[in-house]
């Protein structure tokens, strides 16, 4: 994860749609591929975002001055309707659009799949991300600043950009969790 950008570097389109049409070949359950993404990809549209889900008393984060100079962001918007309406046609055998079914919400996990795909591709490009996640209270900002539906919720947020220097993470001085605590074998 990278959170420091070169905002004088903005991010070609065309490479920013060869990143998505890697993302969009992710897995998701019944190929119903319940996702979208709002590309947001000039200096205008990225301080709208920010506008809309930060407040003035947060100018000095650190962390948040370095992220907002990430040249574009990629909403991450998930659509339960597409799954439950997939998952009530006749060849998946459910005859209603009822949530109890799913032991989990197959439409975020699918949605997290290929933001996860955009990060490896964006690495891969020599370029730098972040995923982040939208405050929840500001979350119908957001939909009414990029006339997002109400069905599509936000999971998160890819920021893309060529890396400048950049600050570890205080958290990596947890290090990772032991092999053996995470892993069991039957």
């Amino acid at each position: 994860m990278v959170r420091s950008y070169d905002p004088t570097r903005p991010v070609p389109r065309p490479l920013i749609e060869e990143l998505l049409e890697l993302a969009v070949r992710a897995p998701s359950a019944g190929h119903t591929q319940g996702w979208q993404f709002v590309v947001l990809s000039d200096p205008d549209s990225c301080l709208r975002f920010w506008n809309a889900t930060t407040s003035p008393d947060e100018d000095d984060d650190a962390w948040l001055q370095r992220l907002r100079q990430a040249p574009a962001l990629v909403l991450c918007l998930s659509d339960k309707d597409a799954y439950l309406d997939r998952y009530a046609e006749p060849d998946k055998g459910w005859a209603d659009r009822d949530e109890a079914h799913w032991t989990a919400p197959y439409w975020h996990i699918d949605t997290g799949m290929a933001a996860m795909i955009l990060l490896l591709a964006a690495h891969d490009a020599g370029l730098g991300s972040c995923f982040f996640g939208v405050p929840a209270e500001t979350v119908t900002a957001v939909r009414d600043e990029f006339d997002i539906a109400e069905r599509l919720f936000p999971v998160g947020v890819v920021s893309l950009g060529y890396p400048a220097p950049d600050l570890r993470s205080p958290s990596l001085k947890r290090g990772r969790r032991p092999f053996d605590d995470v892993v069991r074998w039957v």
